[in-house]
């Protein structure tokens, strides 16, 4: 497997952001520390990785997934694997190629990166990217297939559903470019999908995430709009000072919907919302601005935690930024989705290639936003940091966090895995791998057990 890092070329495809050329199933090298016994499934995540090496923006390349198995406080095995779709298998294709139907201009939603993120529920790993179907996955990470909910979901799916933790249902939406722009869906526990409902919006914008809480869900419509022509820069997407932003809220099980209109600003992730009385708080990272000149303008600035408390009664938001830090990955138990919550856990963020190391920070929302900090060493850096609970119902911080981290001088990569309650020791334990993890997006855990 080329573990090989480029020196040059655009940002997306130089240091850890080179993609690799192999798929491989290997034993890791070596563990420090011990990996707690009860650790018993495969840790999975998700990121663009161009078969054919190169690709025209870091959203563009072709989804491989990388996953480490545990048990019995041993690391059986590393694999990683491309999501075999239509894109994967024609390398050098375009998106617009495949996809596009030039008789009656229907979009075949099969033809994804499915890059993203990958998830359970209902039994099933799905591997996500919010232009198309979600694609079926083994937890050895074969592909099944396109996965559509029996037939009938009719648009794509977002990267980033949501699962209550009460009910076991998910809620997700899709966002199109062009009508119906979005469309509100939720499925039961058994996955069987119970509800699709088309949210009227002026037009289409991209929306990555939004947010749930015990009773209400909450769409995102900033001001980065569909624009066919911005497409010769790379993506068709640009911001626009006309648009303004908002969030809108509705009832879980379907309504109207209230919209409350906010700072102008983009939101990549939420890390969380909950129902606080006769308000609602939302919390994620956010940005002053995204590409107000084109895909290359990087002048918005990064990620910063904030949060939006959204008052029912009077329809006005009170907005408060919670760090200074540049963040991304926010994260939360899965057991603390839509509810009131003490923790949260994100991951530094630079746009620099080669960043001197990361940082995974842990805010403690009972002391403001108090962040507690686990410094990687110097050139060691990661991803999203992935809450794995120590039992299916834990929360809070009983449990762990699990990121890949790649050192730079060994040109390989790791698993570590941190005692989520007490980031101060550092990790407890480190599966070393002999092959580089290049970076990615989004991850999770997979229980043995998975349900």
């Amino acid at each position: 497997m080329t573990t090989t890092q480029r020196d040059d070329g655009p940002l997306h495809l130089i240091g850890n952001n080179s993609p690799v050329t192999e798929e491989v199933t290997v034993e890791p090298t070596a563990v420090t520390g011990q990996i707690p016994r009860d650790l018993d499934g495969v840790f999975v995540r998700n990121g663009p990785n161009p078969r054919t090496g190169t690709s025209t923006h870091y959203f563009a390349g072709d989804g491989m997934v990388h996953a480490v198995s545990l048990a019995d406080g041993r690391a059986t095995w590393y694999r990683n694997r491309y999501v075999r779709t239509p894109l994967s298998e024609n390398p050098g294709k375009s998106r617009f190629q495949l996809a596009f139907h030039p008789v009656d201009g229907t979009i075949d939603f099969r033809v994804t990166t499915a890059n993203t993120h990958v998830i359970t529920h209902a039994g099933r790993v799905l591997a996500l990217e919010e232009g198309g179907f979600p694609y079926e996955i083994t937890p050895e990470l074969e592909t099944v297939g396109p996965f559509t909910f029996c037939d009938a979901l009719r648009t794509p799916m977002t990267a980033h559903p949501k699962i209550c933790p009460t009910t076991g249902e998910l809620m997700f939406f899709g966002a199109r470019q062009r009508p119906p722009f979005l469309t509100y869906y939720r499925a039961a526990a058994n996955g069987d999908l119970l509800q699709a409902k088309e949210i009227t919006v002026p037009r289409a914008t991209m929306m990555h995430d939004f947010a749930i809480t015990a009773t209400a869900v909450i769409f995102l419509d900033l001001p980065v709009v569909f624009d066919p022509v911005a497409t010769a820069a790379g993506l068709p997407w640009r911001w626009d000072d006309t648009h303004g932003a908002r969030f809108g809220v509705m009832p879980r099980h379907g309504g109207a919907v209230r919209w409350f209109e906010v700072e102008p600003c983009y939101m990549w992730h939420t890390m969380n919302a909950f129902d606080a009385g006769n308000t609602i708080v939302v919390v994620g990272g956010r940005m002053p601005s995204l590409w107000r000149d084109g895909p290359a303008d990087r002048t918005g600035g990064l990620p910063r935690l904030h949060r939006w408390t959204l008052h029912l009664d009077s329809g006005a938001v009170t907005e408060e930024p919670l760090d200074d830090a540049d963040i991304e990955y926010p994260r939360v138990a899965d057991a603390d989705v839509g509810l009131p919550y003490r923790f949260g856990y994100v991951t530094s963020f630079s746009m620099d290639p080669r960043p001197a190391h990361s940082q995974i920070y842990k805010y403690d929302f009972s002391r403001g936003s108090a962040r507690q900090v686990l410094r990687l060493p110097t050139g060691n850096t990661c991803g999203e940091a992935v809450f794995v609970p120590r039992a299916e119902t834990a929360g809070d911080d009983d449990g762990y966090l699990m990121t890949f981290v790649h050192d730079r001088a060994r040109d390989t990569s790791h698993l570590a895995i941190i005692d989520a309650a007490d980031l101060s020791g550092g990790p407890i334990a480190e599966v070393r791998l002999p092959v580089r993890v290049p970076n990615g997006f989004h991850g999770n855990w997979i229980p043995r057990n998975r349900g």
